[in-house]
């Protein structure tokens, strides 16, 4: 068995495991460093009552916080499924190296989860989305971007 076969077969049992007690979704996700593990978490999105307790972005919060660093570049995430798009947006922020995944959105389509319409919904234009987006000018926003930026400790992520 290979390595990416060891640590897929990690997440789709975290994946087994929160589903079997009734977290969230049948999601799993590892995050593997020098081939090893970092993080290990499932859907926890009933348990706790949170919409964005997805498997991906809690191995990559807990891997966060296992390496002390937000940035995640020499890390290798393991899902049990292809990303939602929250999912992916969390995969790009925090640098993820690689994407290994195993069920596609196609696959949580076909069991009730909006994955691939939510893929849809982001190629539209804001005014166009299922969710109205409503622009209100203020251009306070704008100037606290502005400070912020002038402010020497200001770091990018």
């Amino acid at each position: 068995m290979t390595s990416e076969e060891t640590f897929m077969g990690e997440a789709v049992a975290a994946a087994r495991e929160g589903a079997a007690r009734g977290d969230g979704g049948p999601f799993g996700a590892v995050v593997v460093r020098d081939g090893k593990i970092i993080s290990r978490a499932w859907n926890r999105v009933l348990l706790d009552r949170d919409p964005t307790a997805h498997a991906e972005v809690n191995a990559i919060r807990d891997a966060a916080r296992a390496l002390g660093s937000f940035r995640l570049e020499s890390c290798d995430l393991y899902t049990s499924c292809e990303p939602c798009p929250m999912c992916l947006g969390a995969v790009y922020w925090s640098g993820v190296r690689r994407v290994y995944y195993a069920a596609t959105r196609e696959d949580a389509d076909a069991i009730g989860f909006s994955d691939a319409r939510l893929y849809r919904e982001f190629g539209l234009a804001p005014e166009a989305r299922s969710v109205p987006f409503v622009r209100t000018a203020s251009g306070e926003a704008q100037e606290v971007m502005r400070t912020w930026l002038k402010d020497a400790r200001h770091r990018l992520y």
